[in-house]
């Protein structure tokens, strides 16, 4: 199978005139003055090009999920010292302010996503040809996604319905309360369902699974439980399954496998420097998380951020087999093979072996900055935990269902299963997710969602970290007629 580049240094950036966002002073996509749309779509060839400009910015979904880790309490920042990279040291300590390079990024990054993707929407109907509807379902489901980002990280959020937002726009739109936000992702990821196949002949394209999936978990974040069930029961009768190797996952011959869902593509095929991170076609955050000054078998070595904590290490029971594939033991590591590292800030002998650089990965460019390791967006074992807590927590519960999915998890790990209902059954279920999605970005928002985020994490302060403070100057740009997150 052909496998589906997303790279935006392709003739697509030519077409579009692209400037990445985080280059401009705004959050949108500057157009630069010798564009024409009108003389574009007007054939299926410009379509799917613009379609792979809107894939393009998955890449840079990197950042969302190491920093999605280290605000959780899985992981701790890291680096080299307390002053690398602000603000990532800033989200693990929950002192954040407007005026994180980070944060907005995700920002910028995400609205050039959404943007890319309204373009499609807004010529969508110029020309017909047979199967256009699948584009159109494609990109519906990558603004679906950019969005949901953007509803997790700020809350409620400027909203574009098929149209880009273009320069000088920013002073007349507002933010849109995250429920009108959330009503247009449910609308545009059924449409992706139902004009999506099963499968798809290029890996990396969206398909039916990834769209019910992503539904499914929209609805949970919205405490729609019987919605979420029914949507992801329908995942779960697909064509999916649970890798029995869970060693194989996160390895390179284990990417795009039958647990996968949706895979974010990455390749070695476009390098990038530390000015342009987000140029890059490589998993950045693989770099990041890696052992700092490494020397040894099976690994490289990395600036040693995301460094996972004593507390996660603990949480996975006695007997897991899933504790070795997520955390790497760095001590015992080298005691037994003779490896050498150095000691990073906030060191606690433990990385997030999920997403290191491994000996033998392709890389043309900057070893650190065009890692092709994959992120596996939704696995099977998410969409599996997702809809055990879907049916314990919906009126009127199935807490039989729940078991039989949660079970389905544990028995890979080669744990015994669990029989409790009730509450004591939803914690079994956080406590689940936790260790099998463990390095992989979604422990914070997890928290947030189920209320648990003040007692667990150190230093959030209920009612404000919640979501996270729009950039300052965003807010400038408006004329300061946003109103700023609370507590920010």
């Amino acid at each position: 199978m052909k496998k589906i580049k997303y790279s935006i240094k392709s003739a697509i950036f030519f077409v579009l005139s692209i400037i990445i966002t985080s280059c401009s002073d705004d959050f949108v996509d500057v157009a630069s003055e010798n564009q024409n749309s009108e003389d574009f779509f007007n054939n299926e060839e410009d379509y799917q090009n613009a379609l792979i400009g809107a894939y393009d910015l998955l890449q840079s979904t990197y950042l969302n999920v190491m920093l999605g880790e280290i605000a959780s309490d899985n992981t701790v920042a890291g680096g080299e010292s307390s002053s690398d990279v602000p603000g990532i040291q800033e989200v693990d300590k929950m002192t954040h302010t407007p005026v994180n390079a980070q944060l907005r990024d995700i920002w910028n990054w995400m609205y050039a996503g959404v943007n890319r993707a309204n373009f499609i929407m807004e010529f969508q109907d110029k020309i017909d040809f047979p199967g256009k509807e699948a584009i159109i379902g494609q990109a519906r489901f990558l603004r679906a996604y950019y969005y949901f980002e953007l509803v997790k990280w700020f809350g409620d959020v400027p909203l574009a319905i098929d149209k880009r937002i273009l320069f000088g726009e920013e002073s007349d739109i507002d933010r849109s309360p995250k429920e009108d936000v959330y009503a247009l992702m449910e609308q545009d990821l059924q449409f992706a369902a139902d004009n999506l196949p099963a499968t798809q002949a290029e890996v990396g394209r969206i398909t039916k699974g990834a769209a019910l999936a992503l539904l499914g978990k929209v609805y949970l974040f919205q405490n729609k439980f019987s919605e979420a069930a029914t949507v992801l029961d329908q995942v779960i009768t697909g064509p999916y399954d649970l890798v029995t190797d869970y060693n194989s996952i996160f390895e390179h011959e284990g990417e795009n496998n039958i647990e996968s869902v949706f895979e974010i593509q990455y390749t070695d095929k476009e390098g990038a420097g530390f000015e342009c991170l987000q140029c890059s076609e490589g998993n950045v955050a693989i770099g990041f998380n890696g052992v700092r000054n490494y020397s040894g078998p099976l690994f490289e070595s990395g600036f040693s951020f995301n460094v996972p904590t004593q507390e996660v290490v603990d949480a996975f029971e006695t007997g897991d087999i899933r504790k070795d594939v997520a955390i790497l033991d760095i001590n015992a590591w080298a005691t037994d093979t003779g490896a050498t590292f150095s000691i990073g800030f906030e060191h606690t002998g433990y990385f997030n072996r999920k997403y290191i650089a491994r000996k033998g990965d392709l890389n043309t460019g900057d070893a650190n900055l065009t890692n092709p390791n994959n992120y596996r967006a939704i696995r099977f074992a998410d969409v599996l935990l997702m809809a055990a807590e879907a049916h314990n927590r919906k009126t009127p519960s199935d807490n039989g269902q729940a078991q039989i999915y949660l079970n389905r998890v544990r028995t890979r790990a080669s744990l015994a299963d669990v029989t409790t209902t009730g509450n004591t059954l939803t914690d079994a279920i956080y406590q689940e997710r936790r260790v099998e999605l463990v390095g992989e970005g979604h422990h914070f928002f997890d928290l947030v969602r189920t209320g648990r985020a003040a007692q667990e994490i150190p230093g959030f302060i209920e009612g404000k970290h919640e979501v996270f403070p729009i950039p300052a100057i965003e807010i400038q740009l408006t004329g300061n007629r946003w109103s700023q997150n609370p507590g920010y």
